[in-house]
Formats: C-alpha cells, structure tokens, sequence
C-alpha cells in the first residue's frame, strides 16, 4: 500500500462555510485611501473549510462541496519512517498495513469488504518519512459508515491484533519490497544513494518500506507500543472534503471520535542533515540494461528557506525538452536516453538529486564532465528570467488543476496543516517560488551544490546470476 512520497500539502483555515467550495476572493469594495496604499487582492483558489480540536486532541477540517454526491474521508496520522529509530525501520509502513486487518467493532480482515458494499471508491494507504495516511471516498450518505470505520480502528485495533496476523503482513511487506526495491531497475542504486547521503543511526538512511531483518524481528508488543506511542487522536488529523453539511456532520464526528481518550501529541526530535562529504559508489545491477549516473546533495528541508527556489532549479535543468541539462544530454549530443532532477523534500531535511541514464555507448566521462559544467554555472550565473516564469506558471497550474479532486483537495488540505499548522498557507506557498530571483536561486544554488562533496552513484548493467542471458 506503500505509494510515492506526495509532494506537498497545501490550502485553507477556518473559512465561512456558506461560500462555494472553491472560491476566488472577492474582497469589499476599498476605499479611495485604501486603494492606494493595499497590495493587489489575491486571485488564488481557496477551498472554503473549518479547522477545529476535539477535547482529546484531534484536529478537524472540514470543506463542504455540494458539486457532486461524494465525500472524501481522509486521516492523516503524523508519523512516518523519519521518527522510526535504528532496529525498528519499516515499522510505520508495516502499521498502515495492520491497519486493513481489523478492529474490535468491524471485524477480523473486514474493513475492504465494508466499504465495497456501500460503493466505495479510492480507499487505501500510503506512508512516507514524514506521515502516514488512510482514505477512502464514499457516496455522501454513507459518510457515517466511512467516519465510524476509520474511528474504530484508531480506538480499537489491538484487541484484533494477534501473531499470526502480525506475521502475516509482515511477508506481504517484505514481498513488496521484493517487487518495487529489490528486484527492480535501479533498486539497488537507490538504496546505496541514501546509505551514501545518511550516516547509520539517521532515520533516513532506510526507505520507508524498511529492511528485511527489520521487519522480520518486529514482535506484537513492538506493535502495540507503536500503536499507543503514535496513533493517538491528539498525532491524527481528520480531513472530509465533499458532499456534507457541517452542521450535521460535526455531531456525527463528535460521536464517534469524541469519546476517544484525552492524549499527547508525541514530541518529534528534529534529525538534522549530516554535514555533506563526498562519496562515489558503483553498483552492479542485474536487472539495468543501461548505466545511470545519479549525483546528490543534501538541501533544505520542506518549506523551508530555499526549499522553493531549488524546485524552480530543478525545473530549468531537467525539465523535458526545455530543462538545460535534458537538452544538452537527450537532444543535442544525444549521450542520454532520460535526465530527471529534482528537489525531494522531507520534513527534517531534503535531497536534490541530478540522475542521467546513458544511451548505450554514451561516454560517462562526457557525461560528468557536462553535469559538472552546467552546474557550476547556476552556481556563478542566475536563470534567465524565463526560465523562472515557466517553472512559477507550471507550478501554478499543477496546483490549480489538482483542486478538482476530493481527495487530493483532502491532501492539500492535510499537507499544510501538517509542516505548516495552518492549512491556509496556498497563497504563501505559491508566494515562495513568485518571489524567487534569478540572484536568489543562484544564492542557494552556490550553497547547496558543493561539486567538491556531492555523492555519487553509478549504476553498471551486470549479467544476471548463473551467466543467464
């Protein structure tokens, strides 16, 4: 159930509820004084919500939508891999997985059932370093059944919770991680890129998914006490986007999570990145048919200063067809078959990566030599100011065109309420990367793409075990 990292949360806080559920603002008529001396009013999107806590510290935000006769129930729980200490990787992904196979009230390996037979749709899981989620969306008038499904196993999972189930999904765990890490293109480059980047002891240093002897050794009680530690009310948000009126909805909530015990946010100790060093590794793979090349870096954390303008960097790198390196590499000298760059942020602190996958007979020295180049002059000279618009506007219309979903309203909603405690931060978000220079890109550009530390993975295609062709 494990999926890609999401992005980025996004949207909105404590709005008036009787206005449509995307709205523009639309601000009073100013007056002749105020005219002049008020920054323009924004145009950006907002999705009309409430936020507000239950006595036991569970956080609520509410977004009616009227447009269609669905809701989407969406809880995230703020935990992930990144809070998981050393022994004990791949817990938070192998505790999304338990949480499918039953609780006191719904019953033993129920939960899918329940939900397909009043229509479900979009129902799973998902866990990164910094949370874990769990949706589902339903017709509008079975939001109850959805809100006392997702209450009853955040208040009643371990009295369901035995050996053989533990067991059980601790084999589909690992056998996931066979299908989409270990046996996989590329798979062995990526575990080898965080073990470069993150010191043993650094919670990043394992994937989320974790490791196999991990996971094998993770007992009941090792369960449990995750469970008691983490999925508290006061460390879960609830977030119901869709077709429901609060005032009916609240009382529902409140029935069904309102009972649950008073509790403590857990405290999260802040890992910061390592100090950067230089590393070059070669791995063998059996399943590349051709070599990648992947330099790395660690940059700032989610949000954070500089956090925005490496996103815009990345984009005037590796964008198809217009990013500076794909065009070099794919188009002109035609060395490379893909170029990706990218900013993968996390909530303690970030990677940004620049990964080539050569064309069969490609010389890697030219390669490098060229990655060394380009990146060096975003170092020393700033980008084109068309560069920057394009990235700004793309990142814009993503974000736009991602508010027509319930789910991923859900989401947004839930990702800025998350790093940011407020989930009315889109304007401000999108602010970081409209106020983005070319002075200040190349700024952070200079700080984070030290050439003389960055890691370095090299990926070697190998003949499969045995000699087989």
């Amino acid at each position: 159930m494990q999926a890609p990292s999401l992005r980025r949360g996004l949207i909105a806080l404590t709005l008036v509820l009787a206005a449509p559920a995307v709205a523009f603002a639309q601000p009073a008529a100013p007056s002749a004084d105020a005219k002049r001396m008020a920054p323009p009013p924004s145009a950006d999107p907002k999705i009309v919500h409430e936020k507000y806590v239950l006595p036991n510290g569970l956080e609520v935000i509410l977004a009616p939508d009227k447009t269609v006769p669905l809701v989407a129930v969406n809880v995230w729980y703020h935990v992930g891999s990144g809070y998981e200490v050393p022994g004990k990787t791949g817990f938070a992904h192998l505790f999304e997985h338990m949480l499918f196979q039953g609780s006191k009230n719904v019953g033993e390996d129920r939960h899918f059932e329940v939900l397909k037979n009043i229509g479900a749709g979009d129902v799973n899981g998902t866990t990164n370093s910094d949370r874990t989620n769990y949706f589902e969306s339903v017709p509008s008038n079975q939001l109850e059944t959805a809100l006392w499904l997702e209450s009853d196993r955040m208040s009643h999972l371990l009295e369901l919770l035995n050996k053989p189930s533990l067991d059980n999904q601790i084999e589909v765990v690992r056998n996931e991680r066979r299908q989409r890490y270990d046996n996989v293109p590329y798979g062995k480059a990526r575990f080898a890129l965080y073990e470069a980047l993150y010191p043993e002891g650094h919670p990043y240093r394992y994937l989320t998914i974790g490791r196999h002897e991990d996971l094998t050794s993770a007992s009941l009680d090792d369960v449990k006490q995750f469970w008691q530690t983490w999925y508290v009310p006061a460390n879960a948000t609830l977030t119901v986007v869709g077709d429901f009126d609060p005032a009916t909805v609240k009382p529902t909530i409140a029935k069904w999570f309102g009972s649950l015990p008073s509790s403590v946010k857990p405290i999260v100790v802040n890992v910061p990145a390592p100090a950067p060093r230089a590393e070059r590794r070669t791995i063998d793979d059996s399943f590349a048919k051709l070599r990648q090349v992947t330099w790395a870096w660690h940059s700032p954390a989610n949000f954070a200063a500089g956090d925005a303008e490496l996103d815009i960097l990345a984009n005037a790198l590796g964008d198809p067809g217009t990013g500076r390196l794909y065009k070099i590499l794919v188009h002109e000298k035609q060395l490379a078959q893909n170029v990706a760059v990218y900013q993968n942020s996390s909530g303690f602190s970030s990677m940004f990566v620049v990964q080539v996958t050569l064309q069969t007979g490609a010389d890697q020295a030219e390669v490098e030599r060229i990655l060394g180049e380009e990146l060096a002059k975003v170092r020393t000279e700033p980008l084109a100011d068309a560069e920057i618009r394009r990235a700004v506007t793309q990142r814009e219309a993503q974000l736009v065109w991602a508010l027509e979903g319930l789910m991923v309203r859900a989401d947004i909603l839930q990702g800025y309420n998350h790093y940011l405690g407020n989930p009315d931060r889109l304007t401000w978000d999108l602010d970081r990367y409209r106020n983005a220079t070319g002075a200040s890109i190349r700024a952070v550009a200079d700080q984070v793409l030290d050439l003389e530390h960055e890691v370095v993975i090299i990926t070697n295609p190998a003949p499969a075990a045995g000699g087989g062709k």
